[in-house]
């Protein structure tokens, strides 16, 4: 019975924390420019239906995709014309509330020079590529990179490869193309090779994300809570039945051990075990007649030697 409940505990907490779902953008860049468009889809295999894309902007309340700022359609969400307001988080959320995606972060710009970065987690030992684009120019131009604030290094192409990217490679990116201006800067995060689940890694976002997405969800609290109670109550029961168990094998000692006192004071012994009955019955039958008959055969011996005494005198 603990096995049963353990097991179905384990795929109860499993199943809440594990995301099935992952929130893709299209195109594919962390930033982009303001009036463009921009669609962002709910990907889910095992249910591709029943998803809605949710934000979180940075000026703004959390809301689920709508006329105000998008049209939905099924599980996507399509900005037409994408302003800086625009900018925040985004996930997916399923329609009971009980699952959720890993977050994306956005950034409409204003400016003429943004930064197209990818806009999931970088698997690490992967190569990544970095791009200053700027909205008027038709070509590429000599950009300059920056992490963390520190210059990396200046690339005629406007393009940057990070080969083989590693934690260490984690951060703050921006460029800045001369005579058009810099970019926003976005965050890049890398993931383990270990990771199982496409896009289970939330990366750093530059606002603080809403706190619930941190929280399992209300109905999988509700189930593990349950499950755990049984578990408890289970083995609380199995205590006490042990217990009762172990107090009765102490009575019968302690009657056992009492019959044997007394027996020694020439009470009848219980019969309880076929070894100890017969020490018994053979104990009992020599102090009660062998010895007796001896004591009554020594005595005509006495009175002889006392008769050979006589006559001898």
């Amino acid at each position: 019975m603990e096995e049963d409940l353990l097991l179905l505990f384990l795929i109860s907490l499993l199943s809440c924390t594990t995301n099935q779902v992952r929130l893709t953008v299209s195109p594919s860049s962390s930033q982009i420019f303001k009036t463009e468009s921009v669609s962002l889809s709910c990907e889910d295999e095992d249910r591709p239906d029943g998803w809605t894309v949710r934000r979180n902007p940075t000026k703004g309340e959390v809301s689920q995709c709508n006329s105000t700022w998008g049209r939905s359609n099924g599980s996507s969400c399509t900005i037409e014309f994408a302003f800086p307001v625009d900018s925040g988080s985004y996930w997916c959320e399923s329609s009971d509330g009980s699952s959720i995606s890993s977050m994306i972060n956005l950034t409409v710009s204003g400016g003429s020079v943004i930064l197209q970065s990818p806009v999931l987690p970088v698997m690490e030992g992967d190569d990544v590529t970095l791009t200053c684009r700027t909205e008027t120019a038709t070509s590429n131009l000599p950009a300059d990179f920056y992490k963390d604030g520190s210059f990396i290094r200046t690339e005629p192409a406007g393009h940057m490869t990070i080969h083989h990217v590693s934690r260490s490679d984690e951060g703050q990116y921006k460029c800045n193309m001369s005579g058009h201006g810099e970019s926003p800067s976005s965050w890049i995060s890398v993931t383990g090779t270990t990771s199982t689940t496409p896009g289970s890694t939330t990366s750093t976002p530059p606002s603080d994300p809403p706190v619930f997405l941190f929280v399992v969800p209300p109905v999988c609290v509700v189930v593990l809570l349950v499950l755990l109670v049984l578990l408890v109550r289970r083995c609380v029961h199995r205590k006490h039945e042990a217990n009762q168990e172990e107090a009765q094998e102490d009575e019968v000692t302690d009657y056992i051990t009492s019959s044997d006192i007394n027996s020694n004071h020439g009470q009848q012994q219980p019969i309880r075990r076929s070894r100890d009955t017969y020490s018994v019955v053979v104990y009992s039958s020599v102090r009660s007649e062998d010895i007796s008959s001896g004591q009554s055969a020594c005595r005509p011996i006495r009175k002889r030697r006392n008769q050979k005494s006589s006559t001898a005198q």
